[in-house]
């Protein structure tokens, strides 16, 4: 088939099967394994004679890969991080390739073909876990925190493990000589890592800032590419792992003035070679296997996902953390992982397991893959909520007499203005919905009540009919809102100062007939965009009145917007409008157009 035509099959698939996946939040890198199954010689067989090829090339997306992992891991960094990556993060991967080697090694597997079995299935998802914590807004909670580290862990132990195994590989009489080999294939490396190391002092640098100065973007971004595909073949010439290579090159760049725009031309090549290989695994998939025995392909899915979840349950206990976070970052790490795919090909190719063997671990980790959202629903659904019934506590008994003013929602809003009201000797009562918020402020010498603010009851103990003042300072908009009808409908006489994230929860707010409300981002960006202006050396007075006449009409722009925000075309109207007037304001003041020229920098 022409090298063409499997591109553009190649493409299509993608473009078709992966946005379905992300609909489903399924994630990306099951969109493109389920689009290799599906050209796949087990699927519709549309490009079966190109999978060596295709993947050959693809391999080169987990070099870029495992380059931008070591631009993203600068060495102060990963000092800061050292506790929680390399010790929930090493005892992790090595508790469950422990384990899981074990379970290779009795079903008769060698020990080579074992540790890399057990050390494969050991890692988890970093894209589906990361990306699943996010939408669930996880990653700031215990559990998200850890799980990041224990990932950072198992990506940083993919350099090694690549680097070993053309040290497992064994072949004819090289049994016998292993440890020459070994010593010799060490001394090698260590020399090698030191003359990158060097280099990347000494040359790479240099040559960058004269390439960026002279070469143009074009040419930095072909620089970029010569330098990881250059410490990748030096790798691959001595014998190891190009993505060692590659990884090196990346952690000593990562302290360097080029780590974002390196990090911003490697991109776009690493997520389109990396979508190919997962593409590529897929059409390797043998779904023969899956249908002709699917009870064992399953159980073998199900059996992976307990002992890791049951591993890293008994881990995060025993590192301190209670059965909640424990379970969650369980139930987080529990299936297979994309790297996976990388040591079970690399391993294959070696010749330390047989190709036969490769596909029952691929196909054992897909599907683990597969079946991940249902352990998060089953998560989130049904133990997080026994979990929650169990260990959240009942909402604090407020007695007393009352405060002048209450404050809902204790986050970064909530928490200045009671500090502001605490030095002006102004007693407050403040309320905060999260037990989790509540326990960590308390530990800081704070005094917030847990409870929910839209709750009658709790309003009724907190005084709110005595109180002078009500400031809305919760952070999600919907609890916002139905606390702010609460205390209207209820508290019709009490004051309310709000708290709004966006201009639709400003809509919602004036709807409710408050008047005083403060958009969150709005002050402080006027203030950056003052001194910028001065910075950029336009002087004092008129930035002042450049600063005043927008701020001015950025706030009459919202009255006419929320005068038709009912009406979607006529804000949509308005909104368009808004530009060519701000200019016609500017020019009509007497003031430079908005594109004009300003002094150089310090001429003010």
């Amino acid at each position: 088939m022409h090298t063409l035509q499997q591109a553009a099959i190649y493409l299509l698939t993608a473009v078709l099967v992966v946005p379905l996946f992300k609909r489903f939040k399924l994630g990306a890198v099951l969109g493109y394994l389920a689009a290799g199954i599906a050209i796949g010689p087990s699927g519709m067989a549309l490009v079966g004679d190109g999978i060596e090829s295709t993947m050959e090339l693809a391999e080169f997306g987990v070099v870029l890969l495992l380059f931008l992992v070591g631009l993203e891991l600068e060495p102060r960094r990963l000092w800061v991080l050292r506790r929680p990556v390399f010790g929930m993060g090493s005892g992790q991967v090595l508790v469950c390739g422990l384990v899981l080697g074990g379970i290779a090694l009795l079903v008769g597997l060698n020990w080579q073909a074992a540790v890399v079995a057990g050390a494969g299935l050991a890692m988890s998802s970093t894209a589906m876990v990361l990306s699943s914590l996010s939408e669930r807004g996880q990653l700031a909670a215990r559990h998200g925190r850890e799980a990041f580290a224990i990932l950072l862990f198992q990506d940083l132990a993919v350099i090694p493990l690549l680097a070993l195994l053309p040290l497992l590989a064994v072949a004819g009489d090289a049994v016998e000589q292993g440890g020459v080999h070994g010593w010799i294939a060490a001394g090698k490396a260590l020399g090698v890592i030191a003359a990158v190391v060097a280099g990347s002092r000494l040359v790479v640098r240099p040559a960058l800032k004269g390439i960026a100065s002279y070469g143009g973007r074009e040419v930095f971004t072909a620089a970029a590419l010569l330098l990881v595909v250059g410490a990748a073949l030096v790798m691959s010439w001595i014998g190891l792992s190009m993505s060692l290579g590659a990884f090196l090159a990346g952690v000593l760049l990562a302290d360097s003035e080029f780590r974002h725009e390196l990090e911003a031309d490697i991109e776009p090549f690493k997520g389109l070679l990396l979508g190919l290989f997962f593409i590529a695994v897929g059409m390797s998939a043998n779904l023969g296997l899956l249908i002709a025995k699917p009870v064992l392909v399953v159980g073998l899915a199900l059996l992976l996902i307990v002992v890791k979840w049951v591993a890293m349950f008994a881990l995060a206990r025993l590192s301190g953390s209670e059965n909640a976070p424990a379970m969650r970052l369980a139930s987080s790490l529990a299936q297979g992982g994309e790297f996976a795919f990388v040591l079970f090909t690399a391993a294959a190719g070696a010749g330390i397991i047989d190709s036969d063997v490769s596909q029952w671990l691929t196909l054992v980790v897909t599907v683990s893959m597969l079946l991940a959202p249902l352990v998060f629903v089953t998560q989130d659904r049904l133990i997080d909520r026994w979990l929650d019934r169990g260990t959240a506590p009942e909402f604090d008994t407020i007695d007393g007499p009352g405060n002048p003013v209450i404050i809902a929602g204790y986050g970064r809003m909530g928490q200045i203005v009671s500090r502001l009201l605490r030095v002006a000797g102004i007693p407050f009562t403040a309320l905060e919905g999260s037990y989790q918020q509540v326990d960590f402020v308390r530990r800081f010498g704070a005094k917030v009540y847990y409870g929910d603010a839209s709750r009658l009851e709790l309003l009724h103990a907190a005084k709110a009919g005595e109180a002078r003042l009500f400031v809305l300072a919760i952070d999600d908009v919907e609890a916002s809102v139905r606390t702010a009808e609460v205390v209207r409908r209820h508290f019709p006489n009490l004051p309310i100062i709000a708290r709004a994230r966006n201009r639709n929860h400003y809509f919602h707010l004036r709807d409710l007939g408050i008047q005083s409300i403060f958009r969150e981002t709005f002050p402080s960006s006027v203030e950056m965009a003052r001194l910028a202006l001065l910075k950029l050396g336009m002087s004092p007075s008129v930035t002042e009145r450049t600063v005043s006449l927008f701020a001015r009409h950025d706030e009459e722009q919202l009255e006419a917007q929320y005068a038709v925000h009912h009406d979607e075309a006529a804000l949509i109207q308005t909104s368009q409008q808004a530009s060519a007037q701000l200019q016609d304001l500017f020019e009509s003041d007497g003031l430079a157009p908005v594109s004009g020229k300003v002094d150089a920098p310090g001429k003010t």
